[in-house]
């Protein structure tokens, strides 16, 4: 009986994360249908509607969505989880080497690199998201009433201001209808489509690939300029794998299977039967598939829908940038977790009006979807392709195939994403410069930081004194003692801190026990709690602590000294102080690419957040020595 009651409560449990799955996962790709057929037959240069060409096109959507979505996400790459986190970041942090003290080269340094662009390509896509859903969903209002034209553009700026304002509520709080919504929006792109396809059955033949292949053959220049807007229908699917560590793979896999790929398949090839007996609705085929009295609702459905859309790459943001400045590739920044329950769930300020203005930025430049739609394709399918390569090492390495399975299965995925990335190449002069600019910065940023702080730890230990040399003149010249802890944030254990130093030089006192804290980023999402603490006696009241957090987790120094379990080491919060060493960056003089990345890196680590809010230190007990380092 016992078991029978697990299995149903198992059930519903899997169930509520799949339909969760619906309302985060799928907004992105399940608005495609908006602008992805329009776009087709546009980017061919206005392509003409015969029956070769939509049945081509319908047959390219269809592969595409089965090859890219269904076998190389939903199977292979969906399996590369960091303990049960996805995203190109945590894919990335899969082939890094355990210990990040180890200068990597070679091929793993290419690797990193690629997937350190790759994460800065998608904050061009957090970008492009937003403005090209909630244009492509506000334009149906022309066709509702054609005066309403001139308010498509404030009203997308509104939509996008008011979407931005209420993140700092949560995504859980933001999330909270998003699940309802796009179970009737699949439904309801799903019945138009089908409506649309019995009038006229015969565009499921379609499904034959033959008719992709037919297409790519007898008009491969067409083909080929159709390829660069037919990869919409896949934008979103780096969502399903970034959302992974929220839902699961298997929600993630029954929510597309049996809900949004036949309503997605349903609504684009209603969308091909509409435009082969109307090719005049090519303008708009999506929203000329409903009938006059259902054009309002179905325009305020959208709406709601690409709000939805919008939501997950903002969110996915959020979480980005968390893992890459746990992982140490960007300067700390303040991350408010809006969450008690879900670590994942973080509203990231700075990074919200960023992607803000760039949104609202790029709807007044661009100012309509077809214009935008030009800019989108080079950011997703160049992170794509990187995916694929990262992919294929995390198979070699941590799935022990061989080379020859790897190389097979990958040379597939790459060949097709090969094929979008070269069709979206000829768009950078329209639009798809904006994505790689951002990209670019974006890397240029997290590669100075990631640098700039290791030349700064080299410049600290030059003249550092190891712990135990300090700890034996201490016994052969002893020190005042006063009572309490300190703790004093170091960041390579075994050296005296500098903070230390600077403490009893200018206050000639120790306090009577010391706690030597060094904070550890590791290569995994999450560490559990049993290894979190290391402790080291190093006697006369020293200790050496070591915690590891994962790049998923917030670091919680109070809480995790309070907990360690040990007979010589009592904790407690009340009666410490943390010293930590607030270091002045000052550049040496000097010209050339290496001075100007040192001057960006004093930049980023003058505006980065302190330390204290970081690790989650009281603010009442947190004493900040000053130290200059030249570099």
């Amino acid at each position: 009986m016992t078991s029978g009651h697990d299995d149903t409560r198992s059930r519903r449990y899997l169930l509520i994360l799949s339909v969760g799955a619906l309302g985060v996962v799928y907004g992105d790709i399940g608005t495609s249908p908006l602008y992805a057929m329009r776009e087709a037959f546009h980017a061919a240069g206005d392509l003409a509607v015969t029956d070769a060409h939509v049945f081509g096109v319908l047959s390219l959507v269809f592969w595409a969505l089965v090859i890219v979505v269904s076998v190389k996400y939903l199977i292979f790459v969906l399996r590369a989880d960091n303990s049960g986190e996805g995203g190109i970041m945590a894919l990335t942090a899969l082939i890094l080497p355990p210990n990040q003290r180890i200068r990597v080269r070679g091929l793993y340094r290419v690797l990193i690199l690629l997937g350190l662009f790759g994460t800065a390509l998608l904050y061009g896509d957090g970008m492009i998201t937003p403005a090209i859903s909630v244009l492509s969903a506000v334009e149906g209002f022309e066709i509702v009433a054609p005066a309403m034209e001139s308010w498509v553009i404030p009203l997308s700026v509104v939509i996008l201001v008011a979407l931005f304002a209420i993140q700092r509520t949560g995504t859980g709080t933001v999330g909270a209808v998003f699940a309802p919504v796009m179970i009737v929006w699949f439904a309801t792109i799903g019945i138009l489509g089908g409506v649309q396809i019995l009038s006229n059955p015969g565009v499921l033949a379609a499904l034959n690939p033959i008719h992709a292949a037919r297409f790519a053959v007898v008009e491969p220049k067409l083909a080929f300029l159709a390829l660069g807007a037919i990869f919409l229908v896949t934008t979103g699917s780096e969502a399903l794998y970034a959302d992974m560590g929220h839902f699961g793979r298997r929600p993630i896999r029954l929510g597309w299977v049996f809900v949004v790929f036949p309503a997605l398949v349903l609504n684009y090839f209603g969308q091909g039967a509409l435009i082969l007996a109307d090719p005049q609705a090519i303008d708009n085929p999506f929203y000329r598939l409903a009938p006059g009295w259902a054009l309002l609702p179905l325009v305020l459905l959208a709406t709601a829908a690409t709000v939805i859309a919008s939501q997950a790459l903002i969110s996915g943001a959020y979480s980005l940038t968390m893992q890459a400045v746990q992982l140490g590739f960007l300067p700390r920044v303040d991350i408010d977790h809006t969450s008690p329950r879900e670590v994942g769930q973080v509203y990231v300020s700075s990074i919200n009006w960023f992607l803000m203005v760039a949104c609202i930025g790029l709807v007044l430049t661009f100012r309509t979807s077809s214009n935008l739609a030009a800019a989108y394709g080079v950011a997703v399918t160049s992170t794509m392709v990187i995916t694929t390569l990262l992919l294929y090492r995390v198979s070699r390495e941590r799935w022990g195939w061989s080379r020859l399975k790897a190389g097979w299965a990958m040379s597939v995925f790459l060949a097709v994403d090969l094929a979008f990335f070269a069709a979206n190449i000829v768009k950078i002069p329209a639009g798809g410069w904006f994505p790689l600019v951002v990209g670019g910065i974006i890397f240029v940023i997290m590669t100075t930081w990631r640098r700039g702080r290791r030349d700064l730890s080299l410049e600290i230990r030059q003249g550092q004194v190891s712990i135990e040399r300090f700890i034996a003149s201490i016994a052969q010249h002893p020190q005042r003692r006063v009572p309490g802890t300190a703790v004093y944030l170091i960041r390579e254990a075994g050296f005296v801190p500098p903070a230390m130093l600077a403490n009893l030089r200018h206050n000639e006192i120790l306090h009577e026990t010391i706690v030597l804290l060094t904070v550890r980023a590791a290569n995994v999402a999450k560490v559990p709690q049993a290894r979190r603490a290391t402790v080291h006696d190093l006697g006369d009241d020293f200790y050496q602590v070591i915690l590891d957090y994962g790049f998923m987790e917030e670091p919680d120094v109070p809480r995790a000294l309070a907990s360690i379990v040990d007979t010589e080491f009592g904790f407690d919060p009340s009666d410490a102080s943390y010293f930590l060493a607030k270091e002045s960056v000052v550049v040496k003089p000097g010209l050339g690419l290496r001075s100007l990345r040192s001057r960006l890196f004093s930049f980023l680590h003058r505006n980065s957040s302190s330390a204290a809010v970081q690790f989650s230190l009281p603010s009442d007990q947190v004493l900040e020595i000053g130290t200059q380092i030249r570099m």
